[in-house]
């Protein structure tokens, strides 16, 4: 797999200072709490006001590999603390970059929580954690995170998913393959365009893994009005129960989507932008010490008002009873 540069965007020195400034300032105000709700409440307000440089840079995705990476945030690794353990031990550590992300979120859209995971936060911490090594999970390590589009059995999943790095002292790649760059045959696109398999809740939904309903199958591909996009877990999807013309064109896809793969190295004080209707991510292997040296992202996920790249039968699925929160609502 390519180590590839993803489009940067740069923030300036005075941009970067005026979003982390912003940040601090509503942490100071609020006990220095990110989770506070009159902090969330000021939010919108404060991204409002933000500059036309972060609003530009914050733009939508241009282009067809469906990722970038804003570049230029300071960031201290002794200030921010060692590495968690697990998320729920997280609590304040690195909040300041915990409201850049709402920050910026917002100027993006509209952040999204899930009732049923991380507390439902809006910005969750992604570290690996003792006994999770092998899942197919963000706390995972040692095995690969396989590409997936972020939280894909459900109908109210992100638009958006947005990485801030923390520390990544073994420049852990993000792996990313965007749909826009496959060759699949037209007999291929077809069968994969109907909705004959569901894909389930994954491992940090344990709630939703026992919901009584039936999984609405859903189809993998389908064309928007600016070109295909896909819904695609693998781990999580019952192809087994497939017919084998159609496992054959789902292994093409996936074959595709590792040709064009690209493995993307965050530094410290980046912020990956991932259109998660083009792009599917993963992560490479890597060896957890668990000395607070680890990897360390913040992850938050945005819904875009109006855009219209889901199939209407979306609408009708149950979302295996999971609730997705929208901020500011």
């Amino acid at each position: 797999m390519p180590t590839a540069a993803a489009p940067v965007r740069p923030l300036h020195s005075h941009a970067a200072a005026e979003l982390i400034t912003a940040a601090h300032d509503l942490l100071t105000a609020h006990d220095g709490t990110a989770t506070h709700p009159d902090l969330l409440a000021r939010v919108p307000a404060v991204a409002a006001s933000l500059g036309d440089e972060i609003r530009t840079a914050c733009r939508p995705v241009d282009t067809p590999d469906g990722l970038f990476v804003l570049r230029g945030l300071p960031l201290d690794d002794t200030a921010i603390g060692p590495t968690p353990a697990h998320w729920s031990s997280a609590g304040d550590a690195g909040a300041v970059y915990d409201v850049v992300l709402l920050l910026l979120s917002t100027v993006m859209g509209t952040p999204l929580a899930w009732e049923g995971q991380q507390d439902g936060r809006f910005v969750h911490n992604i570290v690996p954690s003792p006994g999770h090594e092998d899942e197919q999970t963000g706390a995972s390590s040692s095995v690969l995170l396989s590409p997936h589009t972020e939280d894909a059995f459900h109908p109210a999943r992100a638009h958006l998913l947005v990485l801030g790095c923390l520390r990544n002292h073994d420049a852990v790649a993000t792996t990313a393959a965007s749909v826009r760059q496959v060759q699949l045959a037209q007999e291929e696109v077809e069968l994969l365009s109907r909705p004959v398999l569901p894909i389930l809740p994954d491992d940090a939904y344990a709630e939703a893994q026992s919901y009584a309903g039936d999984p609405p199958p859903v189809p993998t591909l389908w064309e928007s009005p600016d070109g295909p996009t896909l819904r695609f877990d693998p781990a999580y999807t019952p192809l087994d129960q497939a017919s084998e013309e159609h496992r054959a064109a789902y292994a093409r896809l996936q074959d595709e989507l590792a040709r064009v793969s690209v493995a993307v190295s965050l530094e410290p004080g980046d912020v990956l932008v991932v259109d998660n209707d083009l792009v599917v991510h993963g992560r490479v292997p890597f060896t957890a010490r668990y000395d607070g040296t680890d990897r360390w992202l913040k992850r938050s996920s945005v819904r875009v008002p109006d855009r219209r790249t889901r199939p209407p039968a979306e609408r009708s699925e149950h979302g295996y009873g999971q609730q997705a929160v929208e901020a500011y609502r």
